[in-house]
């Protein structure tokens, strides 16, 4: 075995890598002063594990990377790697060459390798103590070393015979060995605390397991009440679910015969607007007739307007003419008595016509209005029926919701009561553990363990308590839901009972007592209350 290359990448002085490769024998290394010759003994001793800064003369370790020159920037890194032949196998390794790597970096970190698989410096050490290499051994003989060696006490000599021998390793394995030693006496000192703290509370352990043999039965007792509390409330529970989706069921019955009652409501408008159309026509050709008759009877103004002044023009020609023939006064006046009576007749008749065409159009415009009046009311009820239906969707969607929540709380009991169970057969696990790890000849009452099992029952029966109460909030909740669902389906049935009698064709219904009524803000309650249940009644013709 010999040294037989040894690479530097970054170490102190050599910034590019640098090989050196040694033959078997003496190799001697010589140059002038400062040109690195201690650096490449400082990197044989630093790769093989040197960890004293001083020793590579140095104040820390980072002082063995390149520091940069002026022309040269300085490194983050350094790098040794020593090649070893091993062809005798002095080594204890399966190769024929060995390479030691070791790598720092800026940050304070490092790095070990050997045959480029990283490991421990331990291992370098222990690879290399059986050999005499290493850092503490004596083949590297720095300056003053010799000295150091001739003056040295019989002590020293007998350390440096041990490191010669190589000796070393053993004696740190035995320091390793002794401090295992030390921390397993340790560990048994601490082992023989523990089972001496097991073996004083065996006997309280015992004492209580043999009180929780007697709170069995009542445990036991408890656990089937329990049961079948949790299974009646379960039953119960489901019943009322069940019976809450069949009442919703019906409402959504009665919800839908309310929107076929909205549908023919519909229709109704239709029809009335129809007829309303068909009137128009009728309405238009009363107006203009009106008109017409109007104009008739201003013309008719505006004739006898004439006649009378043609009368007193003739007065005043008969007056002039006093001296003119009787017989043909007399038959002036007769003509003109005959067109005064014509033009009077024209007006009586154009005033008949016209009273006819007023009454016609009075008629029609009150029918007119009955027609937008009823119009009116039906989109008034068309309106109120949808904020109805709305209102009953939005309290189906909140009865679901509270279905849904019942149900849920349900399924959680059984869960509790399922945990409930696992937990109590846990205690009775813990117990029977408890009853054979027990002394059997302790024998003391046992009156700690005996309140510590009323503390457990006690607890017990409080969940159990909770667990009740919570169901019987769950009852109450339901019972609540089905009051108003049977509210709801009284007030569909109401409005199923006053669609039908709208619907019937045999009774001219005008709608429900509520559309006709108008209340004053702050007087809703006292209406309500006098109307009692003639709220819902149908007004028709008298």
């Amino acid at each position: 075995m010999y040294l037989k290359e040894l690479t530097l990448r970054g170490f102190k002085s050599f910034a590019s890598a640098t090989t050196l490769r040694f033959e078997p024998g003496i190799t001697a290394v010589v140059g002038p002063n400062g040109s690195g010759k201690s650096n490449i003994v400082d990197a044989l001793a630093w790769v093989m594990g040197e960890q004293g800064a001083r020793n590579l003369r140095g104040t820390s370790m980072e002082d063995v990377i390149f520091a940069g020159t002026s022309s040269r920037p300085a490194l983050g890194r350094a790098q040794v790697s020593l090649t070893i032949d091993n062809t005798d196998h002095a080594l204890d390794i399966d190769y024929t060459e060995v390479t030691i790597s070791r790598t720092i970096f800026r940050n304070g970190g490092s790095e070990y390798a050997i045959n480029g698989s990283p490991c421990r410096l331990l291992d370098i050490q222990e690879l290399l103590s059986d050999t005499g290499l290493g850092q503490q051994m004596h083949v590297i003989v720095g300056q003053g070393r010799l000295d150091q060696i001739l003056r040295a006490d019989p002590s020293g000599h007998r350390a440096f015979i041990e490191e010669a021998a190589g000796i070393l390793k053993h004696r740190k394995r035995k320091e390793r060995a002794l401090r295992k030693l030390a921390n397993t006496e340790t560990n048994l000192s601490r082992l023989d605390d523990l089972l001496a703290e097991i073996h004083r509370q065996l006997g309280p352990l015992g004492r209580q397991a043999r009180v929780s043999r007697r709170a069995d039965a009542i445990q036991i007792t408890l656990r089937d009440a329990r049961s079948r509390l949790y299974a009646d409330d379960a039953k119960r529970a489901m019943e009322q679910r069940d019976a809450a989706r069949s009442e919703l069921a019906a409402v959504r019955g009665e919800l839908n015969g309310l929107r076929r009652d909205l549908a023919h409501a519909k229709v109704r408008i239709e029809q009335v607007e129809t007829v309303s159309a068909q009137a128009s026509p009728a309405i238009a050709q009363a107006s203009r007739q009106w008109q017409e008759l109007s104009a008739v009877r201003e013309r008719l103004r505006s004739l006898a307007s004439l006649a009378a002044e043609r009368e007193r023009s003739l007065l005043a020609q008969i007056t002039n003419d006093f001296g003119d023939d009787p017989d043909l006064l007399e038959h002036r006046a007769r003509e003109m008595d005959d067109q005064t009576a014509q033009q009077r007749e024209l007006e009586r008749n154009a005033r008949t016509s016209l009273d006819q065409a007023t009454e016609r159009r009075a008629d029609d415009e009150r029918r007119l209005a009955s027609l937008r009046q009823t119009i009116g009311e039906l989109r008034r009820t068309t309106q109120q029926r949808d904020a109805n239906i709305a209102r009953l969707r939005e309290m189906i969607a909140r009865e679901e919701s509270a279905v849904q929540l019942a149900t849920t709380r349900a399924r959680d009991f059984g869960e509790q009561r399922a945990a409930l169970d696992r937990q109590l057969a846990e205690a009775i696990a813990q117990r029977d553990a408890l009853e054979r790890a027990a002394d059997a000849d302790a024998a003391d009452d046992g009156t700690a363990a005996l309140d510590e099992a009323r503390r457990r029952l006690a607890v017990a029966q409080d969940a159990l308590n909770a667990v009740q109460e919570r169901q019987r909030d769950v009852n109450g909740r339901i019972i609540s839901l089905k009051a108003k669902a049977e509210a709801l389906s009284d007030t569909l049935d109401n409005r199923n009972a006053s669609g039908a009698l709208e619907r019937d064709a045999d009774v001219d219904a005008m709608g429900r007592l509520t559309d006709f009524i108008r209340v004053a803000d702050g007087w809703e309650d006292a209406v309500a209350r006098a109307l009692d249940v003639f709220a819902g009644a149908i007004v028709v013709p008298s």
